[in-house]
């Protein structure tokens, strides 16, 4: 599977950062590195992937970031 960019690349809060570490997860998926800037910035996004993928981090990770700021 081709592999999208560090988590430690995005700029989420250091609480998402470690939660993130400690689970194991290093790099993004195709899905993740696609929506998740798009998230971030309040922009409406439809994804459209494998089961597996991490669709649901993809959208719930920079959802989590926006309330913590």
């Amino acid at each position: 599977m081709d592999l999208g960019k560090q988590f430690s690349e995005y700029n989420f809060d250091d609480h998402i950062k470690q939660a993130l570490e400690g689970l194991g997860f290093e790099r993004s998926t195709p899905i993740q590195d696609r929506a998740i800037p798009l998230v971030i910035t309040g922009q409406d996004v439809a994804g459209l992937a494998q089961t597996g993928t991490g669709k649901t981090a993809a959208f719930l990770l920079p959802l989590i970031e926006r309330v913590l700021r």
